[in-house]
């Protein structure tokens, strides 16, 4: 069929027709375009220290030639290395979350999804039915174990700590033994802090650098703070915390400058010292997090990092952003197959 006879079927196509058929071709042409530029800056920053080896990390690498990936949007030639070391080949997104992938069109779109936070049924209906919603959970978590690997920055000056809490959940599993299942998130059936809780520690300094993780279930414990963010903090910083005894243990353990400031909220502030900042980010976490209704606490690690990045962006949908998280993402060694994702447990 020539370009006559295309033009003149689709005069016959409907409004919502015309529209699909639009995305469709659209998404071959931006999709690829913004992918290439996207795969560029990833094989420039991999190496910009020279090449190097995924799987012995060796420095030995020479270039072996190209080879061609057929995709739904087309052939793509591809770079291929070989290490003397080890003498395996490997590619620039070989333990990437874009490896072996057969739609590089999607990815970028599929980030301005996340960006938005649409539901995955949302985005594969956005996409025409061309990748399945259990397909996109995928393409999420292999993100988001990339990006959560993304370093925090040592603090400087004033730090504000405090912890927040989670309901534990195995949302996903089939024959939970311990309980009946939750519906949508569900509540605890213990009041207060217990084991159905899962604690998430937040520090930040007024440079906005933050720590976010997931340090176990129950009360917050000296031990677990020195093994989540002691690298992270030098005698300059002066720490501000709630009044609980397990801050206050570790800062004099630490020699760290301490202020603290009771739950009643009778005094929020002592000069320049709060923890206002770090409480005003639970807030927008835990709304955010909402929208999921409940995440299994396995995963929620990867939820945390996801907020992380686009908070730090300010949520705005922009190319520059895009680009960014598909190129961060693909900085960072994952190896996480559909199947070790699926059935991964939470070991904290």
């Amino acid at each position: 069929m020539d370009l006559k006879e295309l033009k003149k079927l689709a005069e016959t196509l409907d409004d919502n027709s015309k529209r699909e058929l639009i995305y469709f071709l659209q998404s071959r042409t931006k999709g690829m375009s913004a992918q290439v530029r996207a795969i560029d800056e990833i094989q420039e920053q991999k190496h910009k220290d020279g090449l190097v080896c995924p799987h012995c990390t060796a420095h030995a690498v020479v270039r072996f030639g190209k080879y061609t990936v057929q995709t739904r949007a087309g052939v793509v030639k591809r770079q291929r290395y070989r290490c003397k070391s080890c003498l395996q080949t490997f590619n620039d997104l070989t333990n990437t979350p874009l490896q072996r992938t057969r739609r590089p069109h999607l990815w970028v779109r599929f980030i301005e999804f996340m960006i938005e936070g649409y539901s995955l049924r949302k985005c594969a209906e956005e996409m025409l039915g061309e990748v399945t919603h259990v397909t996109l959970f995928y393409w999420r978590h292999k993100i988001l174990a990339a990006l959560k690997q993304i370093p925090t920055e040592a603090f400087q000056g004033i730090v504000e700590m405090d912890e927040t809490y989670f309901l534990y959940s195995e949302k996903g599993k089939r024959n939970i033994a311990e309980r009946k299942p939750r519906k949508r998130g569900g509540k605890s059936k213990y009041r207060g802090i217990s084991n159905d809780q899962v604690c998430v520690l937040v520090a930040r300094d007024r440079q906005k650098m933050t720590y976010s993780g997931v340090l176990g279930r129950g009360r917050i414990r000296k031990t677990e703070l020195d093994e989540a963010i002691g690298g992270h903090l030098s005698d300059s910083n002066v720490l501000c915390t709630d009044a609980w005894r397990a801050f206050s243990s570790y800062a004099n353990s630490k020699g760290l400058a301490h202020y603290k400031f009771k739950s009643d909220g009778k005094q929020r502030v002592k000069g320049v010292y709060h923890i206002q900042n770090v409480n005003s980010y639970h807030s927008r976490l835990k709304k955010w997090m909402d929208r999921f209704n409940g995440v299994a606490t396995k995963y929620l690690q990867h939820y945390l990092a996801w907020f992380r990045y686009i908070d730090s962006k300010e949520y705005e949908n922009t190319a520059s952003n895009k680009k960014n998280m598909l190129v961060k993402s693909c900085l960072f060694t994952v190896a996480d197959t559909n199947k070790k994702l699926r059935l991964s447990a939470y070991s904290c």
